[in-house]
């Protein structure tokens, strides 16, 4: 019986720690546009379809389409030690990103808050 407890006492806590490998972290589009002014190469993710994209998107922005049958495999394409920064029109489908990128092992993800709709609402521009 003490083994049991002490086997129970070792693994509970390992298990939690390993539930998910990426951090997700949540971020407005203030944050967001301080980050595009200040770096350059980021790994920024439009999940929308490519007609919502081509209507508008943030500069610099790689469309790659939720609904689409290779969204899995496009997303491996990015590299999983760098941030990853996705978003939406409003954030449901950026969300959904973000659960497939943990499985795959990316470490740092920034959900934009509201999607685009939220980052035009700031008044932040948008390429078209």
């Amino acid at each position: 019986m003490k083994y049991l407890w002490f086997i129970t006492l070792v693994t509970f806590p390992i298990l939690f720690n390993c539930q998910s490998i990426g951090k997700e972290i949540k971020i407005t589009p203030a944050e967001l546009n301080e980050v595009l002014q200040s770096n350059e190469g980021i790994q920024l993710v439009d999940v929308r379809t490519q007609e919502e994209y081509q209507t508008s998107h943030l500069k610099n922005a790689t469309n790659f389409d939720f609904y689409s049958k290779s969204f899995a495999d496009s997303l491996k394409t990015l590299d999983r030690n760098k941030p990853v920064y996705v978003y939406c029109r409003s954030g449901g489908r950026s969300g959904k990103s973000v659960e497939q990128l943990k499985k795959l092992g990316f470490k740092e993800i920034y959900d934009l808050e509201g999607g685009i709709l939220n980052w035009t609402d700031y008044g932040l521009e948008v390429s078209k």
